[in-house]
């Protein structure tokens, strides 16, 4: 678990500058907006989700 969350960071680093303009220039505009609106979500929620927060008790 610990290589996921090290990787995720990374993963969404890479993913946006990869995949945005490629959409952009195949599908167009309005794909590669909705598209960084996704991957932008999936990518918040998947680091709040593996995040290791400290104890407080």
């Amino acid at each position: 678990m610990r290589t996921f969350v090290a990787f995720t960071p990374l993963a969404g680093a890479l993913s946006f500058p990869l995949l945005v303009p490629l959409i952009l220039v195949k599908v167009g505009l309005a794909a590669a907006v909705l598209a960084s609106v996704l991957i932008g979500a999936v990518w918040m929620v998947t680091m709040l989700r593996t995040a290791e927060m400290p104890s407080h008790g």
